[in-house]
């Protein structure tokens, strides 16, 4: 693994039910608020052992069938592609939470192990009850508007390539040790982004592999570690980030369990701006460069300015989509857009 000297900053002494959601909000960076969940029980579960924990989280099970990642040991916990990017180097399948966790423990103390995850599983559903003793106090104004996703990770020895989300996140260490890396979303001409699909996770990684870069291949990586900072967790820990940043995420234990929670504070009637990224490479990339400039010079007074600024000089009355959004406008102008691509 790479060395990186900036450190995520820590804040400490934060009471579980005075968490300072806004001000974290408003700093925009990362940050590692610790032991904030030290005393849930599925923390205090895994620090008895990773059978205790494992058997803490079976009394919750819903009964329906996780997706599992399985990777043979050759890929050392990374889930990505295979060596010509043709496929994936491992294998998913839906089975029984109890069998996935009964063959981690299995391999528990074995340096060869295959490598088994479960990704952000909705928590709720699948092991319902369980947030009754292990949940972030949520008190602050806007998750009354925005309720965040609430998913649990599981797995042995694993690394998620870096990625991007497009929520803000806090990752509640739970069960094991986690090692974040982390990097702000300007870092994205760093980091030399993989296919858009398919993707091992349902987000575009990085392809450069973090345990030996090969800045042969890939050389301004060397910017994007200058740039990065590493938030080490221990159980009990969280750590914040905010939406876009890119996280590569490892699990150093044998047994490792974490509980995240995603949010946005945009209106729900909003579209996803991945889809604008996509219909970008459809309708702009490939114009000749001064068409492009002018674009960027539209998109910079329609979408990137002030969003008040292009129909300001307008009557409200003809203001449109130029004026401030709601749900009805936005279903407007959704209909809009897909009279126009289906033409």
């Amino acid at each position: 693994m790479v060395a990186i000297a900036r450190r995520t900053r820590e804040i400490s002494g934060v009471a579980p039910d005075r968490i300072p959601f806004d001000a974290l909000m408003e700093s925009q960076q990362p940050a590692i608020l610790k032991g904030v969940a030290s005393d849930w029980p599925l923390v205090c579960a895994g620090r008895r052992s990773p059978a205790a924990a494992m058997a803490y989280l079976l009394s919750f099970d819903g009964g329906r069938q996780v997706v599992a990642y399985t990777g043979k040991p050759e890929i050392g916990g990374r889930f990505f592609y295979n060596d010509d990017v043709s496929a994936m180097n491992f294998d998913a399948a839906g089975e029984p939470l109890a069998a996935v966790l009964g063959r981690i423990e299995t391999h528990l103390d074995d340096p060869h192990a295959p490598s088994f995850y479960i990704g952000s599983t909705d928590l709720d559903l699948y092991l319902p009850g369980l947030r009754a003793d292990n949940d972030l106090a949520l008190n602050a104004a806007m998750f009354e508007a925005h309720p965040p996703i609430v998913s649990i990770w599981i797995g042995n020895r694993t690394t998620a390539s870096a990625h991007y989300d497009m929520s803000n996140n806090i990752a509640c260490c739970m069960v094991g040790r986690r090692r974040f890396t982390l990097f702000p979303p300007d870092q994205v001409h760093n980091l030399y982004p993989g296919p858009l699909e398919p993707t091992p996770g349902g987000q575009v990684v990085s392809m450069v592999d973090f345990r030996a870069p090969d800045l042969d291949r890939y050389p301004r990586f060397a910017a994007a570690l200058a740039a990065a900072e590493v938030a080490e967790l221990e159980p009990g820990d969280i750590l914040f980030y905010p939406a876009l940043w890119w996280h590569q995420v490892e699990a150093l234990n044998g047994f490792n369990a974490m509980i995240n929670y995603w949010w946005n504070t945009s209106p729900a009637f909003m579209d996803t701006p991945q889809n604008t990224l996509l219909h970008a490479l459809l309708s702009l990339r490939d114009r000749p460069e001064p068409e492009k400039r002018a674009w960027r010079e539209l998109f910079d007074y329609y979408v990137f300015g002030p969003a008040d600024r292009a129909g300001a000089h307008l009557p409200e009355a003809a203001r449109g989509a130029l004026g401030q959004l709601d749900e009805i406008k936005a279903r407007r102008l959704r209909a809009t857009l897909l009279n126009r691509l289906n033409r």
